[in-house]
């Protein structure tokens, strides 16, 4: 794989660190700035052990940001493979030598740190697919030859995060990569079929749920079945949504989570917390900003001339708003509980890093917005 000279449309350094887009960065400080608050609060007024910790971690992030950001789009469309196979073979580690939490053998322990690969491969599988999409011609080996590594590059991971389990990633990760699909312009049969197999599946794939992950879904269907046990999340969640009200109760003046009735208030349910001390305006305010995320990927994705900067950004896009939606519906009770992060907000070191990677990957789309790739990664028109 040859990383020769490129052409002499290449940017200085100074020049992409002028191109960044800043406005993009500072929306995305603000919701990191409402992390922080609301882990400060969920300490019940301080720092430790969360806030710093989220704090110095997204410094960290916003270096890699600016890092992916300035480096040459065509590096990144080179390296999308040996990227996407090195998130592979550390998912395999998990499932041969991982460290279990909370039950499920997700994390690889480093030391000094632990890492969730489950989480790189949302990045890793959207580089891969924009890749491949971007070279691949459909013309050139029939409709079979050209989806089948595709389907491939997406059933792996799935089916290994799926085995850890983590059935909120892995729902992820398929939605995101039928997403690609669809943006790459896969013919609308591929999904009739795939629709079609999916609800064929729903019966047989009931039996390899595990127990709890069936008590969550049945309890979504009925919350007070087992009121102090699978179903106490979701009725504290409500229950701190409702006490909110308009303007909420002021900042650590949440009843619920301040007494502990609200559990995970520093991860999967912090939306409920800030709800409850912000009420309804503070969640339309952060939902402002998530919105505002969604729209300048979407703009970053529609300016670039290459195919593989368009799929690239709308597919980390994609990887956000799921993050948001399913996070929001989970808390709300509009989804089974699945464990799924808020963007920025929930305390979690692998997922704050790795989406704001994957954001340095669309600011780098808008900084190569001009440049034209030719279907192996040369400058040239696009394939």
């Amino acid at each position: 794989m040859s990383l020769a000279p490129f052409a002499r449309d290449e940017l200085s350094l100074t020049e992409k660190l002028w191109q960044v887009n800043w406005g993009l960065v500072l929306i995305l400080g603000l919701i990191g700035l409402v992390g922080f608050a609301m882990l400060y609060s969920a300490a019940n007024g301080s720092a430790d052990p969360w806030a710093w910790r989220q704090a110095v971690r997204f410094m960290v992030g916003l270096g890699v940001l600016l890092a992916a950001a300035v480096i040459d789009i065509r590096i990144w469309l080179r390296l999308a493979y040996p990227i996407y196979g090195a998130v592979l073979v550390l998912l395999i580690a998990v499932e041969i030598g991982g460290t279990i939490g909370m039950g499920a053998r997700r994390w690889i322990d480093l030391g000094l740190i632990q890492i969730q690969p489950s989480e790189l491969m949302k990045v890793a599988l959207v580089l891969v697919l924009a890749r491949y999409f971007h070279a691949a011609n459909p013309n050139d080996r029939g409709w079979l030859g050209y989806l089948l590594p595709p389907l491939v590059l997406l059933a792996a991971p799935v089916l290994l995060v799926s085995r850890q389990p983590d059935l909120g990633t892995a729902m992820i990760l398929l939605m995101v990569g039928v997403s690609v699909f669809f943006l790459a312009g896969v013919t609308w049969r591929f999904f009739a079929t795939l629709f079609v197999a999916a609800l064929a599946a729903i019966p047989l794939g009931w039996q390899f749920l595990h127990g709890y992950q069936k008590a969550r879904i049945l309890t979504f269907f009925d919350p007070e079945r087992d009121p102090l046990g699978a179903g106490y999340h979701i009725l504290q969640s409500k229950i701190a949504f409702g006490s909110g009200g308009v303007f909420g109760k002021g900042f650590l003046g949440g009843s619920q989570s301040h007494l502990n009735f609200l559990p995970e208030k520093q991860t999967d349910f912090i939306f409920t917390m800030l709800a409850e001390e912000w009420g309804l305006m503070g969640g339309l305010a952060l939902l402002t900003l998530y919105g505002l995320v969604i729209l300048y990927g979407i703009f970053i994705a529609l300016s670039s001339r290459s195919h593989f900067g368009r799929l690239l950004a709308l597919g980390v896009t994609m990887i956000f708003f799921l993050y948001v939606f399913i996070n929001i519906a989970m808390v709300t009770g509009l989804m089974p509980v699945v464990g799924v992060p808020l963007p920025f907000v929930s305390y979690g070191g692998t997922a704050l890093l790795s989406l704001l990677f994957a954001f340095g990957l669309v600011i780098n789309v808008w900084i190569h917005r001009e440049v034209r790739l030719s279907r192996f990664g040369q400058s040239g028109a696009d394939a």
